[in-house]
């Protein structure tokens, strides 16, 4: 664990701007508990596919669930958090993006240490268990559970594990981009659980946006083959070939269902 924050670049780390709660934040703890317990994301995923589909069968016969306040909090929460650790995971992310170049960004293991975004770091791996909850929601209320939906959180939530576990080369971006889309995403469940109407161009343009975070991911995990013999760009091939199958397959899932959605069959409304 200590060999790994030996390839951080020191001036990368500049506690500027930082709270006293996140300077705190045992990193080295927190990583190990991770090493310790990432395998525990195989037995959460098959608990997660046999309970929402248990449910799901479970709900066929009867009566949706209103869960209109619970849903609403719980997106709301989200968004709060998203919007919060984007913020602090960002801060560190410009400063890499001016300073040392794109490559460094991508690469660079600071995140996982420097005091501003190590903590938002590790909610954001533990954020993808939490975020199981949504599905627990839709098959609750007798919604439609689509592939890409359960399929994206599963494998999801055993990458970021991994991935934070072995402080991998490119998890800084792919945190940076997944907490703003999901900032505008659980943004858009709070309004529509709260029985607001949204313009379906608007539906549209976040499916846009999930597809092009997918590319970015597939771009930056080209690059990281190119990469990840450099000594500040480490990265194992399982880590790689695992990451890069996830982004291919979620950005064909994605694509297949924004073209299913909004540019097959007959005309629907503006409006949801």
């Amino acid at each position: 664990m200590l060999n790994m924050e030996m390839n951080v670049d020191l001036t990368e780390l500049h506690p500027r701007g930082a709270y006293d709660f996140e300077k705190n934040f045992d990193h080295l703890g927190a990583r190990k508990w991770m090493e310790e317990n990432w395998q525990k994301t195989i037995i959460f995923s098959v608990i997660y596919v046999i309970l929402i589909f248990g449910i799901q069968h479970f709900m066929k016969e009867r009566r949706p669930f209103n869960l209109r306040a619970p849903l609403v909090l719980w997106s709301f929460s989200l968004t709060l958090f998203s919007f919060i650790a984007a913020c602090r995971i960002w801060k560190q992310m410009v400063f890499l993006l001016l300073t040392k170049g794109f490559k460094h960004s991508v690469c660079s293991k600071s995140f996982f240490v420097h005091p501003v975004p190590k903590l938002w770091m590790y909610l954001f791996a533990v954020s993808k268990l939490v975020e199981l909850g949504d599905t627990v929601f839709i098959v609750l209320r007798k919604k439609k559970l689509i592939f890409v939906h359960w399929y994206h959180h599963l494998l999801t939530l055993v990458m970021s594990w991994c991935a934070y576990k072995n402080m991998t080369a490119g998890m800084g971006w792919n945190a940076a981009l997944n907490l703003v889309i999901h900032c505008f995403t659980y943004s858009y469940y709070t309004v529509t659980a709260m029985g607001i109407r949204v313009p379906r161009p608007l539906a549209m343009l976040l499916t846009t946006a999930q597809m092009v975070q997918m590319t970015g991911f597939v771009i930056i995990s080209i690059l990281l083959f190119y990469w990840k013999d450099d000594k500040f760009c480490d990265i194992s091939w399982p880590v790689l070939l695992l990451s890069f199958v996830l982004y291919v397959t979620l950005l064909a899932l994605f694509t297949n269902f924004f073209r299913k959605t909004y540019l097959s069959g007959t005309k629907k409304s503006k409006w949801n």
